[in-house]
């Protein structure tokens, strides 16, 4: 674990480096509009969103929101995503960004976060199996748009 990170709040000036690190998580450019995406979510000073930096570089991010109203629950928390340079992986930075995301939603008096991930990615589940998830009630569905 490095001890020199840095957890903040992410700031619209970071959206160049949280899409380069994004594409290198998904090894192709980002989709066109996620810079803007991101500077909303920096905007947005009720949701928790940080940035991880080393040296003063950014090299991860977590972004989550508040959802007021959902189906049969309370006001609550998303992690929506969060990413690590790959250089960087395995050094307590996505640990780091989940547990201060988890501080200024309880400080708040929200009781419950809840993230979403796919059944085939083994490395995100067991990161989050880590903080203390497991499963909730909620199942997901979606529907294809032809």
């Amino acid at each position: 674990m490095v001890e020199n990170i840095k957890i903040r709040k992410m700031a619209v000036g970071d959206a160049d480096a949280i899409s380069r690190i994004y594409s290198a998580i998904i090894q192709k450019p980002a989709e066109a509009g996620f810079q803007r995406v991101i500077e909303n979510h920096a905007r947005r000073d009720e949701d928790a969103c940080f940035v991880a930096e080393l040296d003063g570089r950014v090299v991860g991010f977590l972004i989550s929101y508040i959802l007021t109203m959902g189906f049969g629950i309370a006001k609550s928390a998303w992690i929506a995503t969060l990413g690590v340079d790959p250089k960087h992986m395995g050094q307590g930075m996505g640990d780091r960004m989940a547990k201060e995301t988890f501080r200024y939603y309880q400080s708040i008096g929200i009781k419950n976060v809840y993230t979403s991930v796919r059944w085939d990615s083994p490395d995100l589940l067991s990161f989050f199996k880590t903080l203390g998830f497991d499963r909730s009630n909620f199942i997901n569905l979606r529907k294809l748009l032809d």
